[in-house]
Parts: C-alpha cells; sequence; structure tokens
C-alpha cells in the first residue's frame, strides 16, 4: 500500500457510523424477536407465568425500552433501504452521503411524534 493512501472510504465518516448503527439495531432487533418468541411461548407453557411476565412489562422502564425498540426498528428499516439503493442504484455509492442525511430526518419525522405520544401512554399524560 502507498504511504500516501488514506485508508478506506469509510473511516470515522459517515458511512461508517451508519454501517455500526445497522448492525447494533439489526442485533438488537434479533435479540428482542428471540425474547419476544420465548415469552409468548410461556402460554402454552404455564398462563400465570405468562401473565406474570406480562405485568413486567407495563411499567415505565419497558414504556423506555419499547421507545428504543421502535427508534431501533425504524433506523434499520429506513437505512436499510438506503442501502439497497446503495447497491442498485448506479447514483448510489456517490450520492450515499445524502441520503444518509435523509434517513436520519425520516427517522426524525417518523420517531419524534410516535415518542410524544408514546410517552404520554407510557407515563400517564
Amino acid at each position: 500500500m502507498p504511504g500516501n493512501s488514506k485508508g478506506t472510504l469509510y473511516r470515522g465518516r459517515e458511512g461508517m457510523w451508519s454501517w455500526v448503527a445497522h448492525r447494533i439495531t439489526g442485533i438488537a432487533i434479533f435479540f428482542f424477536l428471540l425474547v419476544h418468541v420465548l415469552d409468548t411461548a410461556m402460554v402454552r407453557v404455564s398462563p400465570e407465568a405468562y401473565n406474570a411476565i406480562m405485568s413486567i412489562y407495563k411499567n415505565p422502564v419497558m414504556g423506555l425500552g419499547e421507545a428504543v425498540l421502535v427508534a431501533a426498528i425504524v433506523y434499520h428499516a429506513f437505512n436499510g433501504i438506503r442501502i439497497i439503493l446503495i447497491d442498485f442504484w448506479k447514483n448510489g455509492a456517490k450520492n450515499q452521503k445524502g441520503m444518509l442525511w435523509g434517513v436520519l430526518i425520516l427517522w426524525a419525522v417518523v420517531m419524534i411524534p410516535f415518542l410524544i405520544r408514546h410517552l404520554m401512554n407510557t407515563f400517564g399524560g
């Protein structure tokens, strides 16, 4: 490698951070789905245990967790569309930074109303 090489295209830039966030949100969604399948399966094992688990989910801390989960899902979905465009659109790689800003703006447009409504319901407002 020549001495004047700057390394990879994404080192420390928007593309790298969107890649990291996409992987983290994907893993978080996977673990949520795993827990969701397991706690839902409890209804077949013991309805009392299922009801106990469901009562745990009805507290404000879990309400905040739900908000984080929705934020992860929304980001992952919008960024996934961005990745598809980068892969299949002729000008996708050239416009990846602008598309990331579009993802973040769309994320905010979706999340702000959701958070207002969800947090009012969670904290009884």
